[in-house]
């Protein structure tokens, strides 16, 4: 059940019992009387990959899981948890992305080397081209504001671009962290229905914080992502 704040009286521990008990699907929010909008600064750039804002959540989502490159699996001594592990284990050369065993491991034609490893799926032909120019431009550890708008939220448009950037990593392929697969857009809906994506993202207590191994969205994508559920998770 996703959590209501800004209430004004006391409600009796039976009746929030039941209300956990029965709340379903679509559950109220309270969204945001002055919806957030975070504008662009000057240093985007379109044309720019950007590591903070692209790649790192990319990377820490597909890769940097249990059992394979997080901190404490590293498996083959790779670790893949931020800039600094990326460049040196991922062996990044700057400039030459077919020379970085990251992007050679990514983009193997034999699945038994492919990464992420099967069954997980593989990267997407636009997901790999990001990590391709990332490392073209130099395979810099840049960050830009990229503005975030909860006036008019779609599906498409913030919703599901933060989900699969973020999320989509862990909870695809044939074993889908804790079972649940974020892939489309009716998966999407079920884990919202749940109460669990809501929950996970904002951290609320009794679920798992999410993403896992990497900062919490920034408060302008989780309301996006409220309001989204509390306007009964549109296909927009």
């Amino acid at each position: 059940m996703i959590l209501k704040s800004g209430l004004k009286f006391m409600i009796p521990a039976s009746l929030a019992v039941f209300t956990m008990i029965v709340g379903c699907k679509h559950d109220p929010f309270l969204v945001p009387e002055n919806p957030i909008v975070v504008v662009p600064d000057d240093s985007c750039d379109e044309d720019t990959v950007y590591f903070k804002n692209d790649i790192l959540p990319l990377i820490v989502s597909n890769c940097a899981t249990s059992g394979c490159h997080d901190q404490s699996s590293a498996q083959e001594g790779v670790v893949l948890v931020d800039y600094a592990s990326i460049i040196t284990t991922g062996e990044i050369k700057p400039g030459n992305p077919d020379g970085s065993e990251l992007y050679e491991a990514i983009t193997e034609d034999d699945p038994e080397k492919r990464m992420p490893p099967s069954p997980n799926a593989g990267l997407s032909v636009e997901q790999i081209q990001k990590i391709r120019t990332w490392i073209q431009q130099g395979a810099l550890d840049n960050s830009c504001n990229s503005g975030c708008d909860t006036t008019n939220v779609t599906f498409s448009q913030q919703v599901w671009p933060t989900i699969q950037t973020n999320c989509t990593g862990c909870h695809s392929g044939a074993n889908p962290g804790a079972g649940i697969l974020l892939t489309d857009y009716q998966t999407v809906v079920d884990a919202a229905t749940s109460g669990r994506l809501y929950g996970s993202v904002a951290h609320l207590s009794g679920y798992s914080p999410m993403p896992k191994n990497t900062s919490k969205l920034d408060d302008c994508r989780i309301a996006a992502i409220r309001i989204w559920i509390e306007n009964n998770t549109p296909n927009d």
